[in-house]
């Protein structure tokens, strides 16, 4: 299930075109090009077992002798695979049993038999020794996990993958990981642990048949830009000659990154406008959609905000290009969550802020936890009296 370098592993891309076919806000003129294209697929890859769960949740429609022609087709393949896998354990080697094995498991993937295919691959693995051909086995489990967005799969094979590693294994296998590792984290909302993963990866990206590259700083930059601090951001993100030979190809994020930078924030909010439809039309950030927006409004008005000790909610509307009324409902929303340290005059129009001293935090923090600790020893204290 592994993409040539610079392609994107096929069933990757087929999965994401079902997701936006399941999406509102893509219109039926593309939907029906998005069918044609997904049903070709499957038809021509044999996915019976896809198309009959596609079919039952109404996705795509396949004429039953499609259906039919499909089921004997694979039929007669598994009949020649285990026709080889049979020869090779009477007449050759332990590594001919092992490909053999392989090929079958990775028939299973490219049809998309999902409980099939995690079967084989097993099978595979307990004929496989080498601890870098165990980890591409583990790859193609990655890349089942993420087709069917099937979580405790990928975390169970992520941690596998890092057993492994303990016993050895190259580079190479260990950058690609760090971009599924990433992938995930991204997937379940830990941004600040993918933005991580992806910066060390940058340099070393391989890892095509996940996404191409393009995409690979897409994530980069919107993981960074919530994730770390502002003289991090500078040195790892907005001066990276990686980030920067690329930025460009993809629209709106170079405004939307050096915008925040550079504190143009009318300009932001103009490149902000722009990305919405990209990461709510992409099936990993989807589904974090509306946090996001939140997360990166946070950090936006943060950074406003550090640079007063009070301001006038007028010049603040008028450096992000928006009303009034609109700034002070957002920041209302944003202070009663504890997002924002400031408090707002509505009477004098004015913005005050009110930043946590992190010394007598860290002070109420100590006495706190001390507090904690007492009361843990005078219980123990009247038990060992007992």
């Amino acid at each position: 299930m592994e993409g040539q370098e610079g392609t994107q592993q096929p069933q990757l891309a087929l999965a994401h075109k079902l997701f936006l076919l399941n999406h509102p806000a893509v219109d039926d003129i593309e939907k029906v090009r998005l069918r044609d294209e997904a049903l070709s697929f499957v038809v021509a890859a044999d996915m019976a077992p896809l198309c009959e769960t596609l079919a039952a949740s109404s996705v795509l429609s396949v004429d039953q002798k499609v259906l039919d022609s499909m089921r004997a087709k694979i039929d007669d393949e598994l009949k020649k695979l285990d026709e080889k896998i049979a020869d090779a354990e009477e007449n050759l080697g332990e590594s001919e049993v092992r490909e053999a094995h392989l090929a079958k498991s990775l028939f299973y993937v490219r049809i998309g038999d999902k409980e099939k295919a995690l079967e084989q691959l097993k099978i595979t693995e307990s004929k496989t020794v080498a601890v870098g051909q165990r980890m591409d086995l583990v790859f193609h489990t990655l890349q089942i996990g993420f087709f069917y967005m099937d979580f405790d799969l990928i975390s169970k094979s992520i941690d596998k993958a890092k057993n492994l590693f303990e016993e050895g294994g190259d580079w190479e296998r260990k950058n690609r990981l760090k971009v599924y590792e990433g992938l995930f984290c991204m997937s379940t909302r830990n941004f600040k642990k993918a933005a991580d993963l992806f910066l060390d990866s940058i340099s070393t990206f391989t890892t095509y048949e996940l996404f191409p590259y393009d995409t690979f700083i897409f994530y980069t930059v919107l993981t960074s830009i919530i994730s770390l601090d502002r003289v991090s951001l500078k040195q790892k993100v907005v001066d990276a000659p990686e980030i920067l030979t690329v930025i460009g190809k993809i629209p709106f994020l170079s405004e939307f990154l050096n915008s925040l930078y550079e504190c143009q924030y009318k300009s932001f909010f103009s490149a902000f406008a722009g990305l919405t439809e990209h990461i709510k039309l992409d099936r990993y950030l989807n589904p974090h959609f509306r946090y996001y927006m939140r997360e990166i409004r946070t950090v936006v008005y943060s950074q406003f905000l550090e640079s007063y000790k009070s301001v006038t909610i007028e010049a603040m509307a008028k450096a992000f290009g928006v009303t009034v009324d609109f700034i002070d409902l957002e920041l209302s929303r944003f202070i009663a969550a504890g997002k924002l340290h400031c408090k707002i005059d509505k009477v004098a129009g004015v913005l005050e802020t009110n930043r946590p001293d992190a010394k007598n935090a860290l002070y109420q923090a100590t006495i706190k936890q001390g507090d904690f600790l007492l009361n843990r020893i005078q219980k123990l204290s009247r038990v060992i009296d007992l």
